[in-house]
């Protein structure tokens, strides 16, 4: 079965909320979907912003190795000449070699939304249709809101894709624009699109109802020769049928070669969230950090005998990783795994692995978490074990705040006073805010010893209450994720004063990245 895979990425996928690209940004998200194997890519609507317009042009000029890229636009204005609408003119300009058209398929869109005829429309479409492919594009049609359209009026509906067709539309397109249908309806009204009206159809779904990739394998296992989807899910309200989920279940589950290396895909989908500046979703299916991580004593046990006791498929396969978390539900297989994991050669039934655990689940009972702390797991196992030396003897600290009464003056300030090699070092600096003061005041002071210690990016900082119920005398567990622009690594601390808890994950963080050199 040969099966075209459709990105829509750089345009439905920026309709979602929080969700933006620069041109810079979308020519290198292009760039590394080409590589990874995408058939089409979808620019954007050059008709509606200077931003898409910028990015056609700069990828006129660029090679393209595996992808299209498609220019998207909507049918005519009604009661017009294709030849006259401005929409139209500046889609052809875009000079792409594949243009995707969206037109209405619901007599209530027809009615209601774009005033005109059911007649009209049908002739907008096979008349847009019809001058793209004259002007020697690659068509293909968006039929908008087609499900919807055929419970509504299925012999209307049929008879728009029919009027893309005679158009010469290489591909239509179902789309469930709404999001609300479910994966029978789906595979019974693309069945009955196929047997009435013929030829190569695609599918377009949401995922308003959670079913977007169910309602995309759906329309595939019924004939559907492309799928449109997005990059990680993004897209309009809850987003699109998420292809990072789609692909490995095409190719992995189903059998349907798309793409020629899938242990790219969670690189693939950490680029994309990068760019876009969102938080990567842990649990996302295939690609997150938690789709092959395992807590359970139970699960962990059978998981070191044999992998795929609890894992449906090889973590590698899609560029993931078997993660072993550690809790206070860990029982020995769990410490004993991510000991190895982390580079400690350790045996089961050892005094060590016994010290570690009952640590470990005092320290969770105190409020510790080290699920997404791995760095201050090593540094315990470390200490536990008698490896560890301190980069520095902390003497004191010390923070203040001022603000003037008419908050017209503030600053935070802090002073570090410590020790390295039997060197005393007193520093003083001021931050935006307390920690951000630490921060400095400990760089500050450690930077003569250690140089390397600019390389740290603090890159989130994330704060939760311990036992609320306490009222301001709650415990704090402040967990830090750092970068050396090379790893990333997590680190806790946990103290009924802020400020401790977030002293004790600093210096883990700096502690960290200086044994680790």
């Amino acid at each position: 079965m040969t099966l075209a895979l459709y990105d829509t990425t750089l345009r439905d996928g920026t309709q979602g909320e929080g969700i933006s690209f620069s041109v810079l940004d979308k020519i290198r998200v292009a760039e590394r979907l080409d590589a990874f194997g995408m058939h089409y890519i979808e620019g954007g609507w050059p008709g509606s912003n200077p931003k898409d317009v910028a990015f056609f042009q700069e990828a006129r000029r660029r090679s393209w190795s595996h992808a299209k890229i498609a220019a998207f636009g909507s049918t005519r204005r009604g009661y017009l000449r294709v030849e006259d609408d401005p929409q139209v003119r500046i889609l052809l300009e875009a000079g792409t070699p594949v243009v995707t058209l969206v037109g209405k398929s619901w007599l209530l869109h027809v009615t209601e939304v774009l005033n005109v005829t059911a007649e009209e429309n049908l002739a907008m479409i096979g008349d847009t249709v019809r001058y793209f492919k004259e002007n020697g594009r690659e068509v293909f049609y968006d039929a908008e809101h087609f499900f919807d359209g055929y419970k509504d009026d299925p012999e209307y509906a049929l008879r728009t894709i029919a009027a893309a067709r005679d158009g010469g539309a290489d591909v239509v397109v179902l789309c469930d624009t709404n999001g609300g249908s479910m994966p029978d309806e789906v595979a019974r009204i693309t069945r009955d699109a196929i047997a009435r009206v013929g030829g190569a159809v695609g599918i377009h779904t949401h995922n308003d109802c959670g079913v977007g990739v169910a309602n995309a394998l759906a329309a595939v296992k019924e004939g559907a020769v492309q799928v449109q989807g997005t990059v990680n899910g993004y897209g309009e309200r809850v987003g699109n049928c998420n292809l990072t989920t789609l692909i490995p279940n095409l190719q992995a589950k189903m059998g349907v070669q798309v793409v020629p290396d899938l242990s790219k895909l969670r690189e693939l989908s950490l680029f994309v969230d990068e760019l876009a500046n969102v938080a990567h979703e842990t649990r996302a299916p295939f690609v997150g950090a938690s789709a092959f991580a395992h807590k359970g004593g139970i699960h962990v046990n059978a998981v070191q005998k044999l992998a795929r006791s609890y894992e449906h498929m090889e973590p590698g396969a899609v560029g993931n990783d078997q993660h072993i978390l550690v809790s206070e539900l860990s029982g020995q297989s769990n410490v004993l795994l991510k000991a190895r994991e982390l580079g400690f050669a350790l045996e089961k039934g050892s005094p060590a692995i016994a010290e570690i655990l009952q640590t470990v689940k005092r320290m969770e009972s105190e409020g510790y978490e080290f699920e997404a702390a791995e760095a201050s797991f090593h540094l315990l196992i470390q200490k536990i074990l008698g490896r560890h030396k301190p980069s520095f003897d902390l003497i004191e600290y010390h923070c203040t705040y001022r603000r003037s009464g008419s908050g017209s003056f503030q600053t935070c300030e802090a002073t570090v006073k410590l020790g390295v090699g039997g060197v005393n070092e007193y520093t003083v600096a001021e931050g935006d805010g307390p920690v951000n003061a630490l921060d400095r005041a400990l760089r500050k002071a450690l930077r003569p010893f250690y140089p390397r210690i600019d390389e740290i990016e603090l890159q989130d900082y994330k704060v939760r209450i311990i036992a609320s119920q306490k009222g301001t005398a709650a415990g704090t567990r402040v967990l830090i994720e750092s970068t050396d622009g090379k790893e990333s690594w997590g680190t806790v601390g946990v103290s009924n004063n802020i400020i401790e808890a977030s002293w004790l994950a600093l210096v883990d963080s700096l502690e960290y990245k200086l044994m680790r050199d």
